[in-house]
């Protein structure tokens, strides 16, 4: 797919300060002028005369200031997707440009607006990659059957990547995260993939890479690494999105998710439990990860979002201190997983997780986006949010069945839908998000106090 260089015009500055305590937000609106989005010539081109807007905002670093300017990486995810009903028994996704290749891009903010130049595609010898599931067999396939627009089956070359978080690497390149494998993939600052990093395959069991402790492969289907940030030691920290479902038992039960830590230098990792706020939620598997980023060698800055027992979305940044986190890894034993233990037999067991502190609550601030995904530390006081926006795309049901809900349906290999194996007359149609879901999103926030 060709997309051309990419400029993005910001407006909308405001600044929130009704209170001497409060942050202060300097609240950006992204627009992309003509010619700069995805390219899309489907079957539903027409609700789309301009292509798909780009999805920038997966994962933000900043790199650093050029006199009054702010300069940011940012990563898209993979690539312009939208529910759709099961295949059978398997969850599927549409992917609206199945060619599409996660890319990293340049953001220079500056005098009230933001251009974002240098697009570059993921890249290995083969040439781009694609954002396709990986297929069934291998640890990281998520199960997830790839549909086109017309609902007919998309097979992968298992160079599939949904990445979702960047840090550089301190060599010119970046590590990247990814919600598949879960992998840690280091580039070069051309995108070019240099090494992969994965759940290390036990015995009988098939893997794309290895290097990583085996649980991991126990993510929630595209809920594996969701932020990743390079300490001041040169240790990785990875942010698993949600609770890890061992067996498919302990998603809904776990009081915590995982922050892996990988050292590219020696191999060595560590785990520590990061506790989700479980009172908040419904069930604890709702709780997701949004970023992460590091202040110093002990504590990282992370968010933490999901709807709440009221279907109210919550988008928390938290100061989290690693020090009193126990490592993990001594307890990984099968049958005995801490993810299935209340807190008294944590307790019991000797386990403590990460501390953690509130340090904005970003819809009290205005935010209304559903996800902020990419966290970057400007300096001690001020950070940056993005949101994603999915591309600006979504399904809707055309000439649904009265009473009956996406779920309720199912694909056939024909690419027609069933409700009770009975078929139906409805289809599947391709639109565009309305405002201000379709918006992406820029928030500079500077805080009253020093995180430090």
């Amino acid at each position: 797919m060709k997309i051309k260089a990419i400029s993005l015009v910001i407006g909308c500055s405001l600044s929130l300060s009704t209170l001497a305590a409060q942050p202060k937000v300097e609240h950006y609106i992204v627009s992309f002028p003509e010619g700069t989005r995805v390219s899309y010539k489907g079957a539903f081109a027409s609700a789309f005369p301009q292509g798909l807007p780009m999805g920038i905002g997966s994962g933000l670093q900043f790199t650093g200031r050029q006199g009054d300017a702010l300069t940011f990486v940012t990563v898209t995810d993979r690539g312009p997707n939208a529910d759709s009903p099961d295949v059978g028994k398997k969850e599927s996704k549409i992917f609206v440009t199945p060619d599409f290749a996660p890319m990293l891009m340049n953001i220079r903010v500056q005098n009230g607006k933001a251009e974002a130049t240098d697009a570059l595609p993921l890249h290995d010898d083969k040439g781009n990659v694609n954002g396709l599931p990986l297929q069934d067999g291998v640890i990281g396939s998520t199960n997830e059957i790839a549909l086109s627009d017309t609902l007919k089956v998309l097979h992968g070359d298992n160079r599939g990547l949904d990445t979702e978080g960047i840090t550089p690497d301190g060599k010119g390149g970046y590590w990247l995260c990814d919600e598949y494998g879960p992998f840690l993939i280091n580039v070069d600052e051309r995108g070019k993939i240099l090494a992969m990093h994965g759940p290390q395959a036990a015995e009988g069991e098939k893997s794309i890479a290895g290097g990583l402790p085996n649980i991991l492969k126990w993510r929630q289907p595209n809920r594996g690494f969701e932020g990743i940030t390079r300490m001041p030691d040169g240790r990785i920290i990875a942010a698993v999105q949600s609770t890890l479902d061992i067996d498919g038992k302990s998603k809904k039960q776990a009081r915590f998710t995982r922050l892996v830590s990988f050292d590219p230098a020696t191999g060595k990792t560590a785990m520590y439990g990061y506790p989700i706020d479980s009172e908040a939620y419904s069930k604890n598997s709702d709780a997701k990860i949004g970023d992460i980023v590091a202040i110093d060698n002990q504590h990282i800055l992370l968010i933490e979002q999901g709807s709440d027992k009221n279907d109210a979305q919550r988008n928390l940044v938290y100061k989290v201190d690693l020090s009193p986190a126990t490592e993990l890894s001594a307890f990984d034993k099968s049958g005995d997983y801490p993810e299935f233990d209340d807190e008294k037999a944590l307790v019991k067991r000797g386990i403590k997780f990460a501390a953690k502190k509130l340090v904005v609550d970003l819809r009290q601030l205005g935010w209304q986006q559903e996800k902020a995904e990419g966290l970057a530390l400007i300096d001690n006081k001020t950070l940056a949010v993005t949101n994603d926006n999915d591309f600006g795309v979504k399904t809707v049901m055309q000439n649904p069945v009265e009473g009956k809900k996406r779920k309720d349906y199912r694909v056939t290999e024909q690419g027609t839908l069933t409700v009770d194996n009975k078929p139906v007359a409805t289809t599947i149609a391709l639109k565009p998000l309305k405002k201000p879901e379709s918006d992406s999103e820029l928030w500079i926030v500077t805080l009253p106090e020093s995180l430090k």
